[in-house]
């Protein structure tokens, strides 16, 4: 039987070589697109790219001789300036040296590879998950999946059940009463002895029309029908789908520099890139505070300037309301991500505490809090100050379900992101800065 493989190759490539190259430079490919990430813009981070590995992680394994043992003989030209038992020294910079690059300055460019946009995203959001989904209320959704469900009598061949079949074809030929081979050796066996043993012909007509009624019947009733397959039959049955909702809650107030707006955003269109390409059925709610909060859609959230003075227990008590009108807690998978510079105004931190105690962190399944700062703060051996917010979340961490993280600078956003959502048991991999 021969298999030929007709699907369209994307952009004229061999796909079969293609997925074979990213599974075997997988750790080089992911590694060069947690790094890759920090220096692109908030609208490139959905699409693909070219990326850049080093060459070592794209050569195919070779087998040669040990250098340290054995035997060698080697036959060389002779020239003036080697005689014969000279040791010829290696080039350090040379071609199995120990350096990259020879003499002259040139070296080998890293390996340039090109990754569509579903794999891209494949490796950007591999290894993350919300943490604590439990599966409270399922959703009423039209989430569906594949089950068994019995046989049938048309289908593919892929799904031809063997069993099921050669069961089905002993029970018509047992039923059609289709003659054994055994019983066929046998008659005819009988009747060799007989002739051999000069029988008359009257004790000879009986058996003889026996055998040939017997294969008559032999050859009538197959062994194999087409009546006789069977296939396994699968049906599309409602699969459990547990509620979610993500609140995003960011502070875009006056203290907020463009610098760390940026940040937030750059946080929120990870969590928002994470949540639509992991999860089908996770609603996202946005909200932008000052000294008031409001619930806004997706273009407002991330491309709206309003400003003004700063209120976060406002974002806290919008927040509530929701949940208490849309989203209950005893139905839904409740997560909340906080953005904000940590400044606050000081008769409202007490009111933060209370809300997060009493009302919030009580129904959340996870409440991550993202304090971004100046870009200054990224210099070596500055030690951030503790801001008003940070210390009144700080000791509310002993709940479990608060998670907080600094960050000062784009490229500490995505292995920081990576901290607050991987799963459970995998460990991550130092991203360079």
């Amino acid at each position: 039987m021969n298999i030929i493989d007709r699907r369209l190759n994307p952009g004229g490539k061999s796909l079969s070589n293609r997925q074979r190259f990213l599974r075997r430079a997988k750790a080089s490919v992911r590694q060069a697109v947690r790094q890759g990430t920090a220096e692109r813009g908030i609208g490139d981070l959905e699409r693909s790219g070219e990326i850049s590995i080093p060459a070592d992680g794209v050569r195919e394994p070779q087998f040669r001789r040990s250098q340290d043992g054995g035997v060698q003989n080697h036959i060389l030209p002779g020239n003036r300036k080697f005689v014969e038992g000279d040791t010829i020294e290696r080039d350090p910079d040379g071609p199995g040296g120990a350096g990259s690059a020879g003499t002259d300055g040139q070296g080998e460019d890293d390996f340039r590879f090109m990754l569509s946009r579903d794999e891209f995203l494949d490796l950007f959001l591999e290894d993350l998950e919300l943490p604590d989904l439990a599966k409270r209320r399922l959703a009423d959704l039209d989430a569906q999946a594949f089950r068994r469900a019995g046989y049938t009598s048309a289908g593919s061949p892929a799904n031809l059940a063997i069993l099921r079949t050669m069961r089905t074809a002993l029970s018509r030929r047992i039923a059609m009463r289709r003659p054994k081979p055994d019983d066929l050796l046998r008659l005819e066996e009988e009747i060799r002895c007989l002739l051999e043993g000069g029988a008359s012909a009257d004790r000879l007509r009986p058996l003889q029309e026996d055998l040939a009624l017997r294969q008559r019947r032999h050859r009538r009733v197959p062994f194999i029908d087409p009546l006789d397959l069977r296939y396994r039959h699968q049906t599309a049955a409602p699969r459990p789908v547990a509620q979610a909702v993500m609140f995003c809650l960011m502070d875009v107030s006056g203290s907020m520099t463009e610098h760390m707006k940026d940040l937030a955003k750059r946080f929120y269109m990870l969590l928002y890139l994470f949540l639509t390409r992991r999860y089908r059925h996770v609603e996202i709610v946005f909200i932008r505070h000052t000294d008031q909060a409001r619930e806004v859609d997706e273009q407002t959230f991330f491309h709206s300037r309003e400003t003004g003075g700063t209120v976060v227990s406002s974002a806290l008590r919008e927040m509530q309301r929701i949940v208490t009108d849309r989203y209950p807690a005893r139905d839904w998978n409740i997560y909340a991500a906080q953005a904000s510079d940590g400044d606050n105004a000081l008769n409202d931190n007490g009111v933060c505490a209370a809300l997060l105690t009493e009302a919030i962190l009580p129904v959340c399944q996870y409440f991550a809090y993202l304090e971004v700062g100046a870009e200054e703060r990224a210099s070596v051996g500055f030690t951030p100050r503790r801001t008003s917010l940070w210390q009144t979340y700080e000791p509310l961490r002993k709940q479990g379900t608060i998670a907080m993280r600094r960050v000062s600078h784009r490229r500490e956003i995505y292995p920081v992101f990576r901290e607050l959502f991987r799963r459970d048991g995998v460990e991550d991999e130092a991203v360079a800065p």
